[in-house]
C-alpha cells in the first residue's frame, strides 16, 4: 500500500511539473525557420516577430523581454538540421526590449537587416534573434522555453542580373543580309541559379534560349572590371545547347564595336555585351548583342 501511495504521488507530483512546464513562460510565437528574401539593392529591410507570454490567466503586470542577435543559435540550427547558414552580418534590433503590458500575452518585436547588395547571392544568410531574459515589473523571472526561444530567419539573396534589359544588335546568317533586331527591344533575364539568368531569343529569332552564367574572372573593359560570362544557345523544347561563344568578336564589319571585347558584364553600365553562334547546316548563325539593365 505505502508502495501505491508512493506511486501514486510521484505521479501527482509528474502531472503538476508537466503542467508547469506548460504555462507562464516566454517563447517565441512562431520558432521554426522562416525566410525572407531580399533583393542586392542599398537600404534597410524591416521584419517583425511575435514574442508570447504562455500562461492560462492574463498577466497582472507589465512584462519585459530583453533580446539580442544571437550567432549561436544559427550554430546549433546548422548542427541539428544539416544545414549551413551563416550569420547575416549586417543585422540588428529595432526593440531590444519588448514590453509586454499587462492584460496581454503578446507583442511584436522588430529588427532590420542591410547591405545585401554586398554579399554573395550564393552564400546562405541567415539570422537569429533570442529572448535573453524576461521579468514581470515586479522583478519575477518568467522562464524562457529553451526549444522556443529564439526567431530565425533565413535571408536568400536574390539573384542581382534577373531583370529587363533593352536590348540591341543583329542575327547574321551567313550569306544573308544582317537582321537588326527591332527597336526599342525589352528581353527578360530570368533566375537560374544564385549566378546565372536565362533570356528568350538571340538576336532577332525566338525560337532558342541563351543561359547566361557570370563568372569570377574579370577583364577590364574601359578601365571597368568586368565579369567574363559563358553564354550557351539552347533548344528550349530539349534543354540541349545548340551553340556557344565566339572567342574573338565576330559580327557585320560595318557595325564593327569600338571595343571588340565580347561576352561579359559591366557591373557600372549593367551591361550583358554578347556574341555568340548556334549551329545551322547553312552556316553557323552569328549575334552580337548589347543588352542594358532598365
Amino acid at each position: 500500500m505505502k508502495n501505491k501511495i508512493s506511486l501514486t504521488l510521484s505521479f501527482l507530483a509528474g502531472i503538476f511539473l508537466l503542467n508547469s512546464c506548460l504555462k507562464d513562460y516566454a517563447t517565441i510565437a512562431v520558432s521554426t525557420l522562416q525566410q525572407l528574401a531580399l533583393k542586392p539593392v542599398a537600404g534597410e529591410v524591416p521584419f517583425q516577430f511575435l514574442v508570447n507570454i504562455a500562461t492560462d490567466a492574463l498577466p497582472t503586470e507589465d512584462i519585459t523581454v530583453s533580446l539580442a542577435i544571437d550567432p549561436a543559435a544559427i550554430t546549433a540550427y546548422n548542427k541539428a538540421s544539416g544545414k549551413n547558414f551563416s550569420s547575416f552580418p549586417t543585422a540588428a534590433l529595432v526593440t531590444p526590449t519588448l514590453t509586454i503590458k499587462a492584460g496581454t500575452r503578446n507583442g511584436y518585436a522588430s529588427a532590420k537587416v542591410w547591405g545585401a547588395e554586398t554579399l554573395d547571392a550564393c552564400a546562405t544568410f541567415a539570422t537569429a534573434i533570442s529572448i535573453t531574459s524576461c521579468k514581470t515589473a515586479s522583478g519575477v523571472d518568467i522562464p524562457i522555453a529553451a526549444n522556443m526561444k529564439s526567431y530565425l530567419v533565413a535571408l536568400p539573396i536574390s539573384n542581382p542580373y534577373a531583370a529587363d534589359y533593352a536590348v540591341t544588335g543583329y542575327r547574321i546568317r551567313p550569306g544573308n543580309a544582317t537582321e537588326m533586331m527591332s527597336a526599342g527591344q525589352i528581353e527578360t533575364f530570368a533566375t537560374m541559379d544564385c549566378k546565372t539568368v536565362r533570356k528568350n531569343g538571340f538576336g532577332n529569332y525566338f525560337s532558342f534560349d541563351i543561359t547566361i552564367e557570370i563568372t569570377s574572372q574579370t577583364v577590364v573593359v574601359g578601365g571597368t572590371t568586368c565579369y567574363k560570362v559563358i553564354a550557351t544557345p539552347i533548344d528550349p523544347s530539349t534543354g540541349s545547347s545548340v551553340g556557344g561563344m565566339w572567342p574573338v568578336w565576330t559580327g557585320d564589319a560595318t557595325l564593327k564595336p569600338a571595343d571588340l571585347t565580347i561576352n561579359y558584364y559591366n557591373p557600372v553600365k549593367k551591361q550583358f555585351v554578347l556574341n555568340c553562334w548556334y549551329a545551322s547546316g547553312a552556316g553557323n548563325r552569328i549575334m552580337y548583342e548589347v543588352a542594358t539593365r532598365l
